[in-house]
Formats: structure tokens, sequence, C-alpha cells
């Protein structure tokens, strides 16, 4: 192959960079002569990948239930991707702010347009059954969705619906972590008492959440639009990726979760526990929680029946 203009002036652009470091391009020359081509296995590390699937039962439905919440899991990780990429720019730009956020949406609306293979992908009697090898492990205890509420709006938002008004003004992070609405949803309803799947989980993360929380102070979702200057916070486009957002994580995602529910845990007579002891019936809900990361863009009137609506079009 002759050796280009194109490619000297490459030569000389790559010289440049590795100088500017401190380093030898004649060395990194070397090392690519050396290395073997990339395959896509190696790559995407697919052996590694398919081999993490470790059913705890011999029922064959037990795989799904694990591949799909691994695969709930990345997409929750390409999400978090964008949300920090949000958090950490200086200076926001209405473009970068829509484009990243719509990314959000789009990670979201995939699981929700595909939670069928959940809701409807497993017979139930096999589900009723290897869940039980399952206790106290649960959903519930997802930590990057936790994570993406953090990073998605102020924390008060994120306090049970019944002490949002007493502690509005209230300022540290620890304290509200205290009354987030997500506890009373693995409290036992009868003894008050927490259920081994919260403990658990607040052993494993409740440091790691405080401090994320603290961190997400002027850093969360809604902290980057208020830096939006007065003439882009009224762009349809921006508040329309809000609100789409605002849906997609608290009305859809949940009762998606709840369709599910409804059809394995629910009997002529009564409703069966879910696997953690959460109260999936008041927790799912979205009406219950009234969950809403940017309350300021709905009518009082779309806050008062959040949720409602969708509730019946989606089970009728």
């Amino acid at each position: 192959m002759q050796l280009t203009p194109e490619i000297e002036k490459k030569l000389e652009q790559l010289n440049e960079k590795y100088a500017e470091m401190g380093q030898d391009l004649s060395s990194y020359l070397d090392g690519l002569l050396y290395a073997d081509v990339t395959t896509y296995w190696d790559y995407i590390e697919l052996e590694t990948l398919l081999s993490l699937q470790k059913p705890k039962t011999s029922f064959p439905d037990e795989k799904i239930f694990i591949i799909y919440h691994q695969i709930t899991e990345l997409y929750f990780k390409l999400a978090l991707h964008e949300f920090e990429q949000l958090g950490d720019k200086l200076v926001i730009d209405t473009r970068f702010f829509i484009d990243r956020v719509t990314r959000i949406n789009r990670y979201f609306e995939a699981l929700i347009m595909s939670f069928d293979v959940m809701a409807s992908g497993m017979e139930k009697e096999q589900f009723l059954k290897f869940r039980m090898s399952l206790l106290p492990a649960s959903g519930f205890q997802s930590a990057q969705y936790r994570e993406i509420e953090f990073y998605s709006t102020d924390i008060i938002n994120l306090v049970d619906k019944t002490k949002r008004e007493s502690l509005k003004n209230e300022s540290d992070i620890a304290n509200l972590f205290e009354h987030i609405y997500w506890k009373e949803g693995a409290t036992e309803e009868k003894s008050g008492k927490k259920t081994l799947t919260l403990t658990q989980f607040e052993a494993k993360y409740k440091t790691q959440f405080i401090a994320l929380a603290n961190q997400c102070k002027q850093n969360n979702l809604w902290q980057v639009y208020l830096r939006l200057s007065d003439e882009d916070k009224l762009n349809p486009e921006v508040i329309k990726s809000l609100r789409t957002n605002d849906l997609n994580v608290n009305v859809y995602w949940p009762l998606a979760h709840y369709k599910s529910a409804v059809r394995y845990l629910n009997k002529e007579n009564t409703d069966i526990s879910a696997t953690g002891g959460t109260n999936w019936q008041k927790y799912l809900p979205p009406r219950f929680q009234k969950r809403i990361f940017y309350p300021t863009l709905w009518s009082q009137d779309e806050i008062d029946n959040w949720g409602r609506q969708w509730v019946t079009d989606a089970l009728t």
C-alpha cells in the first residue's frame, strides 16, 4: 500500500497526540503490529455474558425470568450513562438536553414494550413454583432503578406522599432518605416492621444511595433543566421530553409490573404476596404513590388524577 499524503498526515497527528502525553508513537505502532484483531464475541464478552444465567430450579421458564431481568438492568445502565452525561455538562444547550433525555425515554420505552416477555411469556404454574426458591430476593432491590430516581428529580419528590408537605423545607438528605416512598412498599402492614428484603437492601446500598442523592442535589435532571435559558425552558420539545420521561418511569413502567403481578399473583379470593414481601397492590399502582419527578410541568388536574386514566386504559 502506498504511503499517501492522507496517511502521512494521520501519522503526524498521532505523533503529536502521543508526544503531548510524553509517549513514543513508535512503541504504540509496535503494539498495533503485534496485537490480534478484535472479534465480535471477544469484544462483547459473549461467553461470559451467556454464562451468567444460573437458575435455582429445574423449571425451564426460570431462565426467561433471569434473562429478562438482566436485560432490564443493562437498559438501566444505559439510562444512567445518559444521566451522568447530562449532570456533568457544565454548559447545557437545548439540543444536547433533548437528545439525551430522548435516549433515556427510548430505553424505557423498549423495556415497557417488551414487558410481555414477563407478563405473558411464562407458564403461571412454573412461575408460582420457582419463585419460592428466590425468597427474599425481589425486583424491588434494583439499585440502578433507585439511582435513576435520584438522577431524575429533587429527593423531596421521592419522599412518601403523606410526608412531602411537612418535609418540603428539610435540607438534610439523610433525613429525607428515611422517608423515601419505597420503604413503605417493603414494610409489613400489620407489624410495621421492615421486611428482610428491605433490611438487606439498606444494609448493602443505604450509604451509597445517600452519597448519590447528595451528589444529585445540583446535578439531577430537574436541576439540569433549570440551568437552561428561560426561553429554552419553554421549548415544547424540552417539556415534552421531560413529561414523557415522567410517564415512562412513574406510570408505564410500574403499570407493566402491576399487570404482570395481577396475572401471576392474583387469585379469586386473595392475592399472593410478592417474593420480597412487598405490598405490590399498593406499591405498584401509580395513583397510590403519586410519584412525579417534575410536578410543575403538570396541571393540578393531571396531578390529582395521576395514573388513573392510564391504568383504566391499560387494564380494560
